[in-house]
């Protein structure tokens, strides 16, 4: 039976805003979690921050950040991560539903995350989270869990997706038909 909700698609296809537009409907569900945003300066793309769904703001990677961990031209800060993940109550007790946005290369670079995505797909509490369609180890073992549904997101269908998106998880959290 599917338990979790992965968000899937091509970059710019409008991942972040569903699974933000998802965390905003569910807002009586208590989520706990993180997206992420791009940091633009002078309208330039120079990295992304990690946002908490209680507003905390960190860096994720940036251009010239220095570090073995890199995607692209962006320097990914690992421990700053770790630390920021430290401090999302991903198995708060009145939480109803995670979200976790996104799995991808840059994210998984951290052991420690790793084991936060398995542990959250593990638990009882659903999961609404993006992943990467390629690029990081370990992605498709993910897609693969008997316990997930993976939803493509398209710029043919990203306007229609959110109703869809929203009874599912509606379903998941226990608001629903099931």
């Amino acid at each position: 039976m599917t338990e979790n909700l992965l968000i899937t698609g091509r970059p710019g296809s409008g991942k972040t805003t569903l699974i933000r537009r998802l965390a905003e409907r569910f807002a009586d569900c208590s989520p706990v979690g993180f997206y992420t945003v791009e940091v633009r300066e002078g309208g330039v793309r120079v990295g992304f921050d990690l946002v908490s769904l209680t507003g905390e703001r960190r860096l994720l990677a940036r251009t010239g950040f220095p570090g073995p961990c890199r995607v692209g031209k962006y320097g990914v800060d690992i421990p700053g991560f770790e630390g920021f993940l430290s401090s999302v109550p991903f198995f708060a007790p009145d939480a109803r539903l995670v979200i976790i946005d996104e799995v991808g290369k840059m994210e998984c670079y951290s052991g420690v995350f790793r084991r936060v995505v398995r542990e959250v797909l593990d638990a009882a509490t659903p999961c609404v989270a993006t992943i990467a369609q390629r690029g990081a180890p370990g992605l498709d073992r993910i897609r693969a869990r008997a316990d997930v549904r993976v939803v493509e997101v398209t710029r043919a269908n990203r306007d229609h997706l959110l109703p869809e998106l929203e009874a599912e998880v509606r379903r998941l959290v226990g608001d629903g038909p099931g």
